[in-house]
């Protein structure tokens, strides 16, 4: 995103300088202005953890509050964690968009969310090769195939995934990708920007493990470090699908929550052999994998066409 060079002209200003609100709130703007992806990064852990705190401190986590979250759904996750992954990411972009951008990069970052047209064959690959890199996985760690999926899974899979798009895909993506990236990989590159963005995405995950979201209190202490990591390789694989696509949102989204629906949904009735501490290691190994082949396939490009007159005017700084 390219910003103007402020030209300060070279006269004395007389008038008292401003104090108050108002001082502050003009120095805030500008500092947003200046910082767009340093405050987008902040607020996003900024808002989700503070809301996320009544969540871990209650039954539902370390047990400080003695209060437990109703279930909605038949998860209390419904209501403990879903509004802040939506304060977070998607929250923040739209205020750091809405202050450095105004209206017209609303309606942009609008159209960019809406851009469904692609090719068919986008929608079939990303719909086929998640399930289908996560079931290879899984077999390596049982040493046996898969059992059939009832008709229970068959027939709340897609739905499950529409949900999944509504919940976990609009609550992040939003910010993640399509804010952060397009900006991180116009002045680093798209190797280093996904793995700033990938640590980060993973990391702001943590406070998380605190709960029953991720199976507090039998976590084990590998369990987070397994998660990031897996955050990062996955990082790279939907950097190349949103360059590739021409940045389609809907596509990334469907790529991020095809995984967590095949896991959710799919996993356990067909590695019912498998522990649920497993599906941390199948998610690690195919994305691993799949971050691996991309990396050498693309020699590191991941599909990346930079702008050269975007990037010359690209100023913002971290």
């Amino acid at each position: 995103m390219s910003s103007r060079a402020r030209v300060i002209p070279v006269t004395i200003d007389t008038r008292p300088a401003p104090t108050g609100p108002e001082e502050g709130r003009g120095s805030l703007r500008d500092s947003i202005r200046r910082r767009p992806l340093t405050w987008f990064f902040s607020l996003a852990f900024l808002l989700s953890w503070a809301a996320w705190t009544p969540y871990v401190l209650s039954e539902n986590g370390l047990g400080v509050w003695h209060f437990a979250f109703p279930g909605a759904g038949g998860s209390s996750q419904l209501l403990g964690v879903l509004p802040g992954a939506y304060l977070g990411p998607i929250t923040s972009a739209l205020l750091v968009i809405g202050i450095t951008e105004g209206r017209p990069g609303l309606r942009a970052w609008r159209r960019r969310m809406t851009k469904f047209k692609v090719s068919w064959r986008w929608y079939a690959v990303v719909l086929v090769s998640v399930p289908a890199a996560l079931t290879l996985s899984s077999v390596a760690l049982a040493d046996r195939g898969p059992e059939l999926p009832s008709a229970t899974v068959l027939a709340v899979f897609l739905p499950g995934l529409l949900l999944q798009m509504i919940t976990t895909g609009l609550a992040e993506e939003p910010g993640w990708r399509e804010f952060a990236m397009p900006r991180m990989q116009r002045r680093y590159g798209p190797v280093i920007a996904t793995l700033v963005v990938g640590v980060l995405w993973g990391v702001w995950h943590l406070p998380l493990f605190l709960s029953d979201w991720g199976g507090w209190p039998d976590v084990d202490a590998t369990e987070p470090l397994e998660f990031v990591g897996s955050a990062i390789a996955l990082s790279f694989v939907m950097t190349w699908v949103f360059n590739r696509s021409g940045g389609s949102m809907p596509l990334v989204m469907l790529l991020h929550c095809g995984v967590n629906n095949y896991i959710s949904i799919a996993w356990s009735d067909m590695f019912p052999t498998l522990s649920s501490d497993d599906t941390t290691h199948a998610f690690l190994l195919s994305s691993t994998a799949a971050a691996l082949v991309l990396l050498v396939a693309t020699r590191g490009r991941l599909g990346y066409v930079p702008d050269a007159t975007k990037a010359a005017n690209a100023t913002q700084r971290l």
